[in-house]
């Protein structure tokens, strides 16, 4: 008497591993990814032939229209208040204590600002703590 085995299926791959792979470089990119703030509302930077990089990671925006931007805030009274707060923040993890520690800010203002409204902004600037501002620009 013959028995006939039934046909054996094809095994499927395993495809664990692939899954652990992807899982591992999600968590790859998502730890190494730097994640910014979104900015509170588009600006146009200056041209400029000088050559420099701008520092700080406090950032000020400046609108064509006169509208100050910080993180999520908008409107002079509110911007003022996070800025101090931001500048007490960075003074907690670094020694602020002389002119030359101070924190740098970073602003990106619209190139059709007036330089009469940034000379205003300047000494307010100053007078919150910050050492030196960079304007933003875009190399031409």
């Amino acid at each position: 008497m013959q028995i006939e085995m039934p046909p054996s299926r094809p095994r499927s791959e395993n495809i664990l591993p692939m899954i652990n792979v992807v899982f591992l470089l999600l968590i790859f990119f998502l730890i190494s990814a730097r994640l910014t703030a979104p900015e509170p509302f588009p600006v146009t930077p200056p041209v400029s032939t000088a050559e420099g990089e701008a520092e700080g990671e406090i950032v000020l925006f400046l609108a064509e229209d006169g509208r100050l931007g910080f993180r999520e805030f908008e409107g002079e009274e509110p911007v003022m208040v996070a800025l101090a707060a931001a500048r007490v923040n960075f003074c907690a993890q670094a020694d602020c204590a002389d002119a030359a520690s101070r924190p740098p800010l970073q602003l990106r203002a619209d190139a059709g600002v007036p330089a009469a409204q940034l000379a205003r902004l300047m000494p307010v600037l100053g007078g919150l703590g910050f050492g030196r501002v960079d304007l933003v620009v875009t190399a031409q």
